[in-house]
């Protein structure tokens, strides 16, 4: 299976193109598909240019999901937490599964923040010589917050974007309402099932690391230890407000003070749902872990190129989701009613979990992005739920569950932890290929066994 694992992972980075060009070829084919129902040109292209910067407030907040987790990992005081970690494990299959456990954990809070804070404790235990933990194991245990259980998580793109609906597209939020933290990821259905995917994925990863004979250690890749730049001493007194830590004090007072005010007021779980606060949070506490403003700037200047993939695709992603929900053919029907009825058809209400997990799963390949993939099916298959009466907030854990699944074998996700790691994405998806066949039949079995236990609640309007 490791051995099939790396040849796929071989074949698609030779002839995957990047997920940007994926992104146009769904502009087209919807374009095309609306024009098929009799759709006007003209239609279409206002459809396709009114949704194009329709998810701008989204999109820069997916894309300060990503700044913030990587300014609070690499701060220096999270750079000690760091090695003190490193220190715990004794032998090198448990020092995968400890880096499979935090990575995991991590996710749940940011997945931003997971990748980074993954790839530098694996880069801290492989600095230990006298531990023989297989680098390439390793590297897939730190992948394993994104590529299983991200999206039941805090940072999930779909759950926040249904909680709040200022950042939903109207024709979106008319179909699904609102839909608070407590009926997404707050579940007791999807706190059990998130559970069981870390349980799982901890056993294989004891059983999968390689023993220490055949452990392939950091050396054997000539990984290079790259550590966080050190900050170069003060040259001009120009430079005395970035080097001195009396900014980062009177902003991060006034963002603690707003922080508090924003909890003391609500509901923990409403404030947290809200994602301006929730990156708000993540960087008042990277600007005080930084302490000075250099070192903060520095950090987001390094995390800013990982965001380009979030900033160029978004927006295609919002031409597709207008022209699934405003561009109406000849019979006034728009192409996500004509989907929803096709779900409508091919699933019960029992079923539907496993109908649109496999197909979510399958889509999630060839649109590797959890916030832009939800906005195009969304539409859809909430549509179809409502017609099935299937449980709203069930199925955007479906969503968010079976979303996860083709991340661990799809190279784009991988490339920040990757960079950190100095791999190759396949140098780590034998490992995960492994964690993919089983995550398939348990995720989707779960989703379905415990869709049974919930009853379908009406859309509730802001």
């Amino acid at each position: 299976m490791a051995r099939a694992a790396l040849r796929s992972a071989a074949w698609a980075e030779r002839w995957f193109p990047d997920a940007w060009v994926f992104a146009a070829l769904g502009v087209i084919v919807v374009a095309a598909a609306v024009l098929s129902f009799g759709t006007t040109p003209a239609v279409t292209v206002n459809a396709f240019g009114d949704g194009f910067w329709s998810l701008i407030p989204f999109t820069m907040q997916m894309a300060f999901v990503v700044i913030g987790g990587y300014v609070v990992a690499t701060a220096p005081i999270v750079a000690r937490l760091i090695d003190f970690l490193a220190r715990t494990p004794r032998t090198g299959r448990t020092a995968i599964c400890f880096v499979g456990l935090i990575s995991m954990l991590a996710s749940l809070l940011s997945w931003g923040f997971s990748l980074v804070f993954g790839g530098l404790l694996v880069r801290a235990l492989a600095r230990r010589e006298e531990l023989r933990m297989d680098y390439r194991a390793a590297g897939a245990a730190a992948y394993l917050g994104l590529g299983a259980v991200w999206a039941m998580g805090l940072s999930s793109s779909a759950a926040q974007l249904q909680a709040n609906p200022k950042s939903m597209p109207p024709g979106l939020l008319a179909i699904t309402g609102v839909l608070p933290f407590s009926q997404t990821i707050f579940l007791w259905q999807s706190i059990a099932l998130t559970a069981m995917l870390i349980l799982v994925s901890l056993v294989i990863c004891w059983f999968t690391a390689p023993s220490d004979a055949h452990a392939r250690t950091a050396q054997d890749f000539d990984a290079v230890e790259t550590s966080t730049p050190a900050l170069p001493p003060r040259s001009r007194p120009g430079e005395w407000l970035e080097y001195s830590p009396l900014l980062s004090i009177l902003i991060g007072v006034l963002g603690l003070g707003w922080l508090g005010y924003e909890f003391a007021s609500k509901p923990a779980v409403t404030a947290i749902a809200n994602l301006n606060t929730y990156n708000f949070l993540f960087l008042t506490l990277g600007l005080l872990l930084h302490w000075r403003p250099r070192s903060f700037l520095n950090a987001v200047t390094r995390a800013v190129p990982s965001t380009a993939g979030v900033l160029i695709q978004f927006p295609l992603y919002g031409g597709i989701a207008a022209l699934l929900t405003h561009a109406q053919g000849l019979d006034g029907q728009t192409l996500a009613h004509r989907l929803s009825d096709l779900f409508v058809h091919i699933a019960s209400t029992s079923s539907f979990p496993l109908v649109m997990g496999v197909y979510s799963s399958v889509l999630g390949f060839f649109v590797p992005s959890g916030g832009g993939k939800w906005l195009i099916e969304a539409p859809y298959v909430m549509q179809a739920a409502n017609d099935l009466h299937v449980h709203l907030g069930w199925a955007v854990q479906v969503y968010n569950a079976a979303e996860a699944l083709p991340n661990l074998i799809n190279p784009f996700w991988m490339l920040p932890l990757l960079g950190v790691l100095g791999l190759k994405a396949r140098d780590v998806v034998g490992f995960t290929f492994i964690q993919l066949v089983v995550h398939v039949p348990l995720v989707l079995g779960m989703l379905w066994l415990f869709g049974l236990t919930l009853h379908y609640v009406p859309p509730l309007m802001p």
